[in-house]
């Protein structure tokens, strides 16, 4: 597992990280036993980055994670979570300094730290970028001692430019063979200012491991069947808000690219061709999904041809539904 330097922390991590959100929840049932089996294998390959939230499971995510660590030793390990998605109603206005550090207070205990190694602000409303205070708020926590770092997860690149405007660590976006927009806008800039950049939902929600198929069915509280059209939160979290049927036929022509690589560790080799790229965090819910992503870093760079041919896939059936749109 090749490792990259996490923004200006002096951090290494591994290019393939944990992504933490399926061991909370709204991705079906997920036990104990199978969601510390999955991150003690990411663990066992090499794994040196997770990221969680608090709002995963409500603190179930951070938990887990705390209580696999505590068992095997947390250095080296990176923990990064997240703060904000808990306000209700989730408006710009519930974003204030006492609110944020309470959930940093909850997500200390929770993962049972002194400091909190990364909090990233959970894709907060556009105006909270325009908002200071809130950031200054964020350096404070870091002078007390409560956090290392700070950054964003953003939905859309406007957000993301704009957040570099301020001090921030790192910023966590969506990228992957059907979203492809930051190439364009924001990896030069984010590299140029040494931000680090971690790709979340790399696989689309399990569109890119090539597994499902117009017959898949999802459990009443996978988020792949109740925010199917954005329901709950943000579309382009489902299915990297790709409508499924066009990803389903994206997926039959990407799977001739692929060859015999498997498709999901394919599709995040195709991530790590990207030096702005710091880690990308596939998710896990057993022990065999989390070795099969780890495996994915072990591949050959992806040659000229197939490059182009994802591009090619990419412009002709998925870019008009998603490109302008985040």
């Amino acid at each position: 597992m090749q490792k990259r330097p996490f923004g200006q922390t002096g951090w290494q991590v591994s290019e393939i990280g944990f992504g933490a959100w399926a061991i909370g929840g709204s991705w079906g049932d997920v036990s104990d036993r199978d969601a510390e089996a999955a991150l003690n294998a990411a663990l066992d390959e090499g794994m040196t980055f997770i990221d969680t939230a608090d709002v995963y499971g409500d603190g179930r995510s951070e938990r887990l994670i705390a209580r696999v660590l505590k068992s095997r030793g947390r250095d080296g390990i990176v923990v990064a979570t997240k703060a904000g998605r808990k306000i209700n109603p989730h408006v710009s206005a519930g974003y204030t300094p006492a609110a944020i550090e309470g959930y940093i207070d909850a997500s200390l205990r929770n993962l049972e730290v002194d400091a909190l190694d990364l909090v990233q602000l959970h894709c907060p409303p556009v105006e909270v970028y325009y908002r200071p205070e809130i950031f200054e708020a964020l350096d404070k926590m870091v002078a007390k001692g409560k956090l290392k770092a700070y950054g964003v997860s953003v939905e859309k690149i406007e957000e993301a430019l704009k957040a570099l405007e301020y001090p921030i660590t790192s910023v966590q976006i969506i990228f992957n063979m059907f979203r492809q927009r930051p190439i364009e806008r924001f990896f030069a800039r984010a590299h140029e200012q040494q931000v680090a950049i971690i790709a979340r939902v790399p696989l689309a929600s399990g569109l890119l491991t090539g597994k499902l198929s117009a017959q898949s069915t999802f459990a009443a509280d996978d988020h792949r069947q109740f925010n199917r059209h954005g329901e709950a939160f943000d579309v382009g979290e489902t299915f990297s808000g790709v409508p499924y049927e066009i990803g389903l036929k994206a997926v039959e022509e990407l799977r001739a690219v692929a060859g015999s690589v498997p498709l999901a560790q394919f599709a995040l080799r195709w991530i790590l061709m990207f030096d702005a790229v710091t880690v990308a965090i596939p998710g896990a819910k057993n022990r065999e999904q989390a070795a099969g992503n780890a495996a994915a870093a072990g591949l050959p760079a992806l040659s000229d041809a197939q490059m182009n041919a994802i591009r090619d896939i990419y412009t002709r059936l998925v870019k008009p539904h998603v490109h302008q749109r985040w």
